[in-house]
């Protein structure tokens, strides 16, 4: 979601979309450029290429002509009248150096130590720096730096004795930890392609799994760390003002099919008996593999006696083929004792806004419909599942639907207009079983915009139906599932009108981001404790008071989507809903779902972050656990760790769709060290960004946005001086802004953050707009998050010829090369995708050529463009297809590494257009200066400032 601007919302468009990130889609296209001034004739058979830049414009004027873009075709499609020759200079983004290594494997993991150059000499610049000069002094790197695949197998040659031995291993012995490679901010400016290097490599001593298996330590899409070396003392972590944190993102799908996690089935858990960790590839056997010793508290136990047996063939097992040594992210299959009641069937009450907003704005038929049509999708492998519907406006409806075989298959409806102490009519015909009524679930549906199309009530006794419905369903426990397009204005939970333009931007503008009725944060612990999840779908052109209501999914493990200005005759908002909402109903939710941290000692589990209910210190409870949320686990050493590795532990107990009682285990192993520059090379600057993104949300409801920015940049500054002070020997690095490579995006991620649309300094931001953005940022899980903070930019009109085509070995669309996030990367002739994974803007450079804009729009002219929300046309041409194509894979989740339901809404924007629509795609330009935020060449300079005075900063984060 990106900031409104002054004159926006336009007449006849909507206000703001909702919607999702590509960070693993890293594209390396071949720098073969031909000689300047030649047009390379087209290869025999190949495909008509499209060249929009035209004769006007050299090869290599583009932002991607450093990047193999497309060349010039001999002036296929002439430039505009009068355009200079030579265009505008070169604007491309070096490739980052291909063959960067994936997490965990035997490769250094940052683009500049790719290839592994003898430490000292000169490796190719990539990212648009250069490596430290010969002999720079570090702590962690000897004389000679051979590359991390050399120090994986030199380490794996290694005799380290056995597994007894290497129970409690010495601190001496450590393998070789990622080098720091200092660089500086100023003059060696980010490459946006950096964003996308995995993190720094995890790098354990030899042996240190039971089993060789490469899937032995946790994947980094699962269970991310801030450092991936630990420091052994919490004054050393203290030192470092870096975060100690775990991003924890328990699914990395909507469906078990789409990404399949081992499955251990014969109900054999081994756990320990003292911290009830469950066994892991980072356990040991001792006596003869009748115990184990448990790697998080040292504990002997003994092995369960069907741990090798197979109970189903009735012979004996192979232990070390079993999933749960071989593989970190594993599912065990849990047996009675791990219920306290059977599992519980899968629920879902619909709760509709009936009154007269919701019945014109077509939002009461569409549902219906959407609901009709997903009726196959929603999980119901046990025939278990079970459904009701409810209807509110100034009375609450509750509706009856018998079974398909009854003699009278009429729906019937009761109205209860007694707010004060609802009453459930007939309780036992309000939840029915999906199989046995689907016909009349189907008929029930198809007449619901017919009851109420007449109404002209504009009354919501929303708290009243809350209340109601979990009345209804607390007995079993379930999801209840709200479409509301009015603000709740009678009786509990009733809300007042509080938006106030002259407040926005002011300090009080942060009162309208607290809850406006304390009903709403109550009823959800209430409903946390009866197992019943709440989410919240709010479509509305009027003030809506996102902030309260969102609380109803903050403490249920549920999650607000909120869809301002939408209305169904526009059929890309029709879409977007029906496409997201159908998602919603087919995800496989986990219900009665508890997620618990376990730990080596001397570490504990401090803060969590995420929308969950803390039942207890250390225990999170969701009475539905969703598939496309991301949780923060702040992590504190309260004893000196004296193990060469720790591990870290999550665990979500919940039960399926299906009726299965599971327990997903994510077992993280990380290294030790008492060096603080190993916890500098080895910090991971998205997940930090991920946990200060929790943390200035967690402050701006607390204390207000402007504290949380404060807080932000104070803790860049701390960041910074710490580096300077402690690694860098107290210089300025040459009038420079020294730190480590590996952190180098981390300024300007700390900069999106806080000119994102939940924390940005503005007079135009709706409430509603903020508190829907704080929703995401608190929410979102890690890939998704940082593409919200620092969105996608890709330039189209001279992309590759191999993007937006499938690659010939995956078949997946290959996507451009990214671009930084500046309007020096436009051209005025130009096509741009810019996409933070909520909103896409496709921008048209005002001399956009004839036909280009014919080919992609299928309009003769850009002056006949219409802009904003739009669907693009299917035309029969090459480049049309392949930007339809780029543009759905930017949308594309499952690339990504992370589920989620949202579609982003395409916006067309016209550079000599509509200024508000134009100014709101030119924020997400985030090295720009706009509205009331600094460039990114202010912001570091601003930084350095900050750096060179005396004193230090103190974030109040820390």
């Amino acid at each position: 979601m990106a900031t409104p601007q002054p004159g926006y919302p336009l007449p006849g468009h909507d206000a703001y979309p909702q919607e999702t990130y590509d960070a693993t889609q890293h594209e390396v296209p071949e720098n073969a450029s031909p000689a300047q001034g030649s047009a390379p004739a087209p290869s025999a058979g190949g495909r008509k290429k499209r060249h929009y830049a035209g004769q006007a414009y050299e090869f290599g004027a583009g932002p991607n002509s450093a990047l193999g873009g497309q060349q010039q075709g001999g002036g296929a499609y002439p430039g505009p009248p009068g355009a200079p020759v030579g265009g505008y200079g070169q604007q491309g983004q070096p490739p980052i150096q291909p063959g960067v290594a994936s997490y965990g494997s035997g490769q250094a993991s940052p683009a500049f130590a790719a290839g592994a150059p003898g430490y000292g000499q000169h490796p190719p610049a990539v990212g648009g720096y250069q490596p430290p000069e010969p002999g720079y002094p570090t702590h962690a790197a000897p004389q000679q730096q051979p590359g991390m695949g050399q120090i994986t197998q030199g380490m794996g040659a290694l005799a380290v004795g056995n597994q007894a031995q290497q129970a409690a291993p010495q601190m001496q012995g450590r393998p070789q930890m990622n080098p720091l490679y200092p660089t500086d901010l100023l003059n060696q400016p980010m490459n946006v392609s950096e964003l996308d290097v995995p993190p720094p490599q995890i790098i354990l001593p030899p042996n240190t799994s039971v089993t060789p298996s490469p899937d032995a330590n946790c994947a980094p899409k699962y269970v991310r760390s801030t450092l991936n070396a630990v420091p052994t003392t919490h004054s050393l972590l203290k030192k470092s003002r870096l975060p100690f944190a775990l991003v924890i993102q328990p699914y990395s799908s909507l469906h078990d099919h789409e990404d399949p996690v081992p499955i251990v089935p014969d109900q054999v858990i081994a756990r320990c008996r003292r911290c009830r960790s469950y066994i892991n590839p980072f356990a040991t056997f001792l006596d003869q593999g009748h115990r184990w010793r448990c790697n998080m508290c040292n504990l002997t136990n003994e092995v369960p006696q069907a741990f090798d047996w197979d109970a189903a063939t009735q012979k004996q097992l192979d232990r070390w083929a079993r999933p749960e040594l071989n593989h970190s992210v594993v599912e065990f299959v849990a047996p009675q004792e791990y219920m306290v009641r059977p599992p519980q069937p899968l629920v879902y009450l619909f709760l509709f806004d009936v009154s007269y907003n919701s019945v014109t704005n077509g939002l009461l038929a569409t549902g219906a419909r959407c609901i009709i049509e997903s009726l196959d999708r929603i999980p119901n492998a046990d025939r278990r599942t079970r459904l009701g519907f409810m209807a509110v406006d100034s009375s609450l409806h509750y509706f009856s639907i018998p079974r398909d075989d009854s003699e009278n298959g009429e729906p019937s409806m009761m109205v209860v207009s007694d707010l004060d102490e609802p009453f459930l009519p007939t309780p036992a015909d309000l939840l029915v079983t999906l199989t046995e009524c689907r016909e009349n679930i189907e008929n029930f549906l198809g007449r619901l915009q017919e009851m109420f199309q007449s109404t002209t009530n504009g009354g919501s006794c929303m708290g009243a139906a809350l209340r109601a419905g979990h009345k209804l369903i607390s007995p079993v426990g379930g999801k209840l599932t709200v479409l509301s397009s009015t603000l709740p204005n009678l009786g509990q939970g009733k809300l007042e009108m509080r938006e106030d333009k002259k407040l926005l931007g002011t300090s009080k503008e942060s009162s309208l981001l607290q809850t406006g009725n304390s009903f709403y944060k109550s009823f959800a612990v209430e409903c946390s404790k009866n197992q019943v999840s709440i989410d919240m779908f709010l479509f509305s052109s009027q003030y809506q008071d996102v902030a309260s209501l969102s609380n109803l999914p903050r403490y249920t493990g549920g999650q607000t989507y909120f869809y301002p200005g939408w209305n169904a005759a526009r059929s890309e908002d029709a879409i977007k809903f029906a496409r997201e909402f159908s998602d919603y109903l087919s995800a496989e939710i986990g219900l009665e779902a508890v997620l618990r941290v376990r730990a080596t000692t001397g570490l504990r589990m401090s803060t969590f972050y995420g929308n969950f209910f803390n039942r207890s210190s250390d225990l999170c409870a969701f009475p539905a656990f969703p598939r496309d949320q991301g949780y923060v686990v702040e992590v504190a050493i309260d004893e000196t760790l004296t193990k060469n590795v720790v591990c870290l532990q999550s665990a979500v107990l919940h039960t399926t769709c299906n009726g299965e009682r599971r327990i997903r285990v994510m077992t993280l192993a990380l290294p030790t060290t008492q060096i603080l520059a190993d916890v500098y090379a080895s910090a991971d600057q998205a997940a930090i960004a991920t946990v200060f993104s929790h943390k200035a949300v967690e402050r701006t409801l607390g204390s207000g946005l402007e504290p949380a920015r404060d807080a932000l940049k104070a803790k860049l500054i701390e960041l910074l001086q710490t580096y300077r002070k402690e690694l860098a020997g107290g210089n300025m690095g040459g009038g420079g802004l020294q730190f480590p490579a590996n952190l180098r995006c981390l300024p300007v991620l700390f900069l999106g953050l806080m000119k994102n649309i939940g924390l940005r300094q503005s007079a135009q931001i709706p409430s509603d707009m903020r508190s829907a953005a704080l929703c995401q940022l608190s929410t979102l899980p890690l890939p998704l998050l940082i593409q919200y903070i620092y969105p996608k930019f890709y330039s189209l009109h001279d992309m590759p010829d191999s993007a937006g085509v499938p690659d010939e070995t995956t078949g997946d669309i290959k996507l451009p090369p990214p671009i930084n996030l500046s309007s020096q990367s436009l051209v005025p002739y130009g096509l741009y995708l810019i996409d933070d994974g909520q909103t896409q803007f496709l921008w048209v450079g005002r001399e956009a050529v004839p036909q280009l804009v014919e080919d992609v729009f299928d309009v003769p002219d850009r002056t006949q463009l219409r802009v904003g929300k739009a669907t693009l046309p299917v035309l029969e041409n090459d480049f049309n297809e392949r930007v339809r194509a780029v543009i759905e894979k930017s949308r594309d989740h499952r690339s990504k590494g992370v589920g989620s339901i949202v579609v982003p809404s395409l916006y067309v924007v016209r550079e000599d257009g509509e200024p508000g629509m134009r100014l709101w795609a030119q924020s997400m330009l985030v090295e720009d200066r706009a509205d009331q935020g600094v460039s990114l060449s202010q912001w570091l300079g601003m930084l350095r400032e900050k750096m060179s005075e005396e004193g230090g900063f103190l974030s109040s984060f820390s």
